[in-house]
């Protein structure tokens, strides 16, 4: 039998001894065994919030909801019950073939996006039966003993057994912009959440330190998880997101006043009410592009594989819009702009004489790596230490003798390493190695030509190490106060070659509208000598304590125009990056170590490489494979695409849709019939948007790739206002056709006008896609120009077809046809004439305004924690099943 649900109040926890709290959670210090856990995964359920299961149900009723279409199933009944069969079946069968049509495109999408989030996997160390093991967040249960360091996200509310320098962002949660200080010492009883220092909570941040905690709670019944849960089918919506929804509201407003317009109308002509109202709803289901969504959902899947195969792999779909949104990235210098590999070059004593040896042993006693603890690993050291120790030079060094009694780990506040160490002749010592910057204020008696050595080494565009000891004898130990009183010894110099096609990088990303900034640890001179090497224009450098100096105000202003930010922390990334972001740009954080993990959690999009490390590449929404800036240009060049084929179809759809509903209107009150019976209606609609399926897969003009697109609501308003009645013109010009020359009886006036609608709408979509001159200076994707010919042809077989009968149509004279090429192309000049002046005018190139609504943070984090099946609500009786919360 499975354990029983372990449950643990959390303000209980903190309140306890850590012992206490473990013995109540039926584990130890060296955590639970594997059986216990299995169990405990099975009672308890597994630690998520989200399910990234394609569902179908979910899928069908999102087609079905539409309150119009559910409107005209039900008058479409009372028809069939009425005794109108024939018009029935007819509304009927367009009905289901267009949700299936919608079904079948949103459905696939939802199976890429699945797949997609089951390639990413979110990982943490427990102990298990007292060994370390690396396992899916999503599998830790009550009782399992986490280790967590700087930059990695708590995986579950948890109780501190041990932690050093720990601080925590939990802004998320508390609204606390400030990093919490915790301690494992039990707190005072009755406590808010954020007075719960001797716990951590599930979804925050390990901002500094690091630590062991036994986990109290998961899932549903952590703090973060009851908000996730809580925000249930309120996703996190991104710009392109928020821009669908408003995009509803305007076609929702002007199908209500179209509709009411049309159905008074009727009624006023004593019209019968089954009848006008079916027209009516029909109208208002024909403005509609109801495919939007497949559109929309087709594109992101066809782009998520376009990118992997241009190695960018993108956990969510929707990652893909915030890539192509981004219009300022910032970015670490090694790896991106230079090659990634250091390699040691020189040692440079301080006083000239000194043997170069000496002051590379010194550089090898000061790192990280224990030598004394047989063969020498430089897995995991940092590249400079890694580097070092990999040198030629550095295996002929001797270091027998020399014993390590204490060491002091690398920070990035002191950005200094210091061992004790003892010497042969048995006396203690102190040596740091660090910036040099940090290093020299700490030593007394510099000598000038020193300083001239190092500046000497900047200007070149060297990464320099500073190395300084002093005497410690009798001393076992150390701390940071001892890091005073040095003696500079000298500088290692390394080198990390700029990469060849930086430049050529650089300026792909310039020419698509991108702001490139460095943040990097190294020295400004040396960021300045690379980007000036690689011909990037320099806005200004800001270096940390500048950062520092500057309040949130004065350093979002300075932050806007600097291109440098050099020998920055981890917090001052975040700082710089949370500011960018309040400016109203979308900011991008390329970066790959494990200091690098809160600004990718704080920028808009967090881009990582295959090669970083796993904090790096857990905190990232894209992983490029290959780190290089031309493989990231190609990931914001295909978002943008995205956006830019979804912008047609809206367009399109708007226009010519608001253009035929407006003829249909005017002509359903002066004429004695219906211009159109309601399934003619649907059923044009739907061959009109089954030709735009294409779209995902058109060209794009290059010009509109060069810069961020957003959505304008006023934008689509006018040019709806505009092309709209261009259309209407032509269909009025098609009504004088058929009653003034052809003397057209209803059936044949509305086949007549429905091949005119169909073809005049869905071949504008050659002019519209482009700003350009169709087909001479911008030719459509092969799809799209097949689909487009194909609806004008079942358009003109229809009425000529077996089906006419059923579908009310009567077959046209041959000369329509003729009149009908005409118009077209007369239709199609008139639209490029409108076109170049719609687009002329300076008012219709407005900057959109991004928005980032507050449970965007925390969906977003919550994608992590995601499994394929329902996730279980947590109440007062226990779980029960959920609602589907998507990502």
């Amino acid at each position: 039998m499975p354990d029983p649900v372990v449950t643990q109040s959390l303000a209980g926890a903190a309140n306890r001894r850590a012992e206490d709290v473990l013995h109540d959670l039926g584990s130890s210090s060296a955590g639970l065994t594997v059986a216990d856990a299995a169990g405990r995964l099975i009672a308890n359920g597994p630690n998520a919030v989200r399910t990234h299961k394609a569902g179908v149900w979910s899928v069908l009723w999102r087609q079905l909801r539409s309150p119009i279409l559910i409107l005209l199933i039900i008058t479409a009944g009372l028809s069939l019950f009425l005794g109108d069969v024939t018009n029935s079946i007819v509304i009927g069968v367009i009905l289901l073939a267009s949700v299936g049509l919608g079904f079948s495109n949103e459905y696939r999408a939802e199976l890429a996006a699945e797949a997609l989030h089951s390639r990413v996997t979110h990982r943490a160390v427990v102990l298990r039966g007292g060994a370390p093991a690396q396992i899916d967040v999503v599998e830790i249960v009550p009782g399992d003993v986490v280790h967590l360091g700087l930059g990695a996200i708590v995986p579950a509310d948890i109780r501190l057994l041990t932690c050093e320098d720990l601080l925590c962002d939990e802004s998320i949660l508390t609204g606390e912009s400030l990093p919490v200080s915790k301690d494992p010492a039990p707190v005072a009883a009755g406590g808010a959440l954020a007075d719960l220092t001797s716990c951590i909570l599930m979804g925050t941040v390990i901002q500094s330190g690091s630590c062991t905690g036994v986990v109290v709670a998961t899932g549903g019944r952590a703090e973060f998880g009851r908000i996730a849960l809580g925000l249930g089918e309120r996703q996190p919506q991104t710009e392109f997101q928020v821009g669908l929804r408003r995009f509803s509201v305007l076609l929702l407003q002007v199908a209500l006043a179209l509709t009411s317009l049309i159905l008074i109308a009727n009624l006023l002509l004593q019209r019968p009410l089954l009848e006008s109202l079916l027209f009516s709803l029909a109208i208002a289901v024909g403005i509609t592009p109801q495919l939007l969504p497949a559109v929309v959902s087709t594109g992101l899947a066809t782009g998520t594989r376009q990118l992997a195969r241009r190695k960018v792999l993108v956990k969510r779909l929707v990652s893909i819009e915030d890539l192509g949104d981004m219009d300022v990235l910032v970015t670490d210098k090694t790896g991106t702009l230079t090659e990634g590999r250091i390699a040691f070059t020189a040692a440079l004593p301080a006083r000239s004489g000194d043997p170069a040896d000496d002051l590379l042993r010194l550089g090898l006693l000061a790192t990280e790596v224990d030598f004394s603890a047989g063969p020498i690993s430089t897995l995991g050291q940092n590249p400079l230490d890694a580097a070092l120790w990999e040198s030629p030079r550095a295996t002929a060094i001797e270091l027998t003798g020399h014993r390590r009694l204490d060491v002091i780990p690398f920070d990035h506040e002191r950005r200094m390493t210091s061992a004790l160490v003892t010497g042969p002749d048995g006396r203690a010592f102190l040596v740091t190695k660090g910036s040099p910057e940090d290093v020299l204020r700490a030593c007394t008696g510099i000598r000038p030509e020193a300083q001239a050595l190092l500046d000497e080494q900047y200007d070149a565009g060297a990464r320099v190490v500073a190395v300084a000891t002093r005497e410690a004898v009798g001393r076992t130990g150390i701390s940071p106060a001892d890091e005073r009183d040095l003696v500079l010894q000298g500088f290692l110099v390394f080198l990390d070659r700029p990469k060849e096609n930086a430049r050529e990088s650089l300026e792909r990303l310039d020419r698509l509208g991108i702001t490139v900034k460095i943040a990097t640890g190294d020295n400004a001179r040396v960021a300045e000598k690379v980007c000036a090497d690689l011909g990037l224009v320099s806005g200004g450098t800001l270096t940390g304590p500048d950062i520092d100096r500057l309040s949130d105000s004065e350093l979002g202003r300075a932050a806007a125009e600097a291109s440098i930010f050099a020998r920055v922390s981890p917090e001052q990334k975040a700082r710089v990056i949370r500011l960018l972001r309040e400016n109203g740009r979308a900011v991008g954080f390329l970066g790959d170590g494990v200091n690098d993990a809160l600004a990718l959690h704080d920028a808009d999009i967090g881009i990582s490489v295959d090669s970083a490390t796993d904090v790096a590449k857990d905190a990232a929404d894209v992983v490029l494979l290959d780190k290089d800036l031309g493989v990231l240009a190609d990931g914001v060049m295909e978002g943008r695409r995205i956006f830019a084929n979804t912008i047609k179809y809206v367009l399109m759809g708007t226009s010519s849709n608001f253009g035929n509903m407006f003829s249909a209107a005017a002509a359903s009150v002066a004429l004695s019939f219906l211009p159109m019976l309601p399934g003619q209606i649907l059923l044009n609609n739907l061959l009109y948007d089954a030709g735009q399926l294409a779209i995902p897969g058109d060209h794009v003009d290059k010009e509109q790739l060069l810069a961020p697109a957003h959505w304008n609501i006023a934008f689509i308003r006018r040019f709806m206002l505009l092309f709209g009645p261009i259309s209407s013109l032509f269909d009025f010009a098609t009504f004088a056709l058929m009653l003034g020359v052809f003397q057209a009886a209803p059936g044949e006036f509305r086949a007549g006008w429905f091949i005119e609608s169909l073809a005049t709408q869905t071949l504008i979509i050659f002019a519209i896609r482009t700003r350009r001159v169709p087909f001479l200076r911008s030719r459509p994707s092969l799809g799209l120009t097949a689909a487009a010919i194909t609806v004008v042809a079942v358009g003109v077989f229809l009425p000529f077809s077996p089906l006419a009968g059923l579908l009310g149509f009567e077959p046209l004279p041959a000369p329509f046809f003729l009149a009908l090429a005409g118009m077209t192309v007369l239709y199609l000049v008139l639209v490029e004439v409108a076109k170049s002046w719609f687009f002329s005018r300076a008012a219709q190139r407005p900057a959109g305004v991004r928005q980032r609504p507050a449970s965007h943070q925390i969906g977003r984090r919550a994608a992590r924690f995601s499994i394929t099946a329902p996730v279980a609500v947590v109440g007062a009786v226990g779980p029960r099943r959920s609602r589907r919360h998507r990502l």
